[in-house]
């Protein structure tokens, strides 16, 4: 299975990270991750939880653009914001697309640092959710359309 993952927010690095994290013997997962208008690095909200709670290295990846994974097959395509949802481009092979809209952790503002790492936590443990909700369907029911 091919997954791609596209947003504007700190969530697509999130979501392709614990997408091929939890992926198991069952579900073989590439996953690929870009944004319409990434940042020059992966914030650091993300690069912390992504280690802290799931063990999962993400310290060297850099963000990508969308128009990178041009040409690219995938199974399905997973949008994460309102926005990407909007501009995502089509993919060879007409993958199934899914759209999850999840609030931007990095958007919380201010400088409350716990406030920061609340949000990240929580953008985290909802993309988990669902991935983990997600991969069962996907070993069970390959063939059917999958609603979120």
């Amino acid at each position: 299975m091919r997954v791609g993952t596209g947003t504007d927010v700190a969530g697509t690095d999130m979501a392709g990270a614990g997408t091929a994290g939890v992926a198991s013997a069952d579900v073989s997962a590439d996953v690929a991750s870009a944004g319409s208008r990434p940042k020059p690095r992966l914030h650091p909200g993300a690069v912390r939880v992504l280690r802290d709670r799931y063990g999962i290295d993400v310290a060297g990846r850099r963000p990508r653009q969308l128009d990178a994974l041009a040409g690219h097959r995938f199974d399905y395509v997973i949008t994460l914001c309102d926005r990407v949802r909007e501009v995502c481009p089509e993919f060879a092979g007409r993958p199934r697309r899914l759209h999850w809209s999840i609030p931007d952790p990095a958007a919380t503002g201010g400088d409350d640092a716990r406030a920061a790492r609340d949000a990240f936590d929580r953008t985290a443990a909802e993309i988990d959710t669902r991935v983990r909700y997600l991969l069962p369907i996907l070993v069970h029911a390959p063939s059917q359309e999958v609603q979120s």
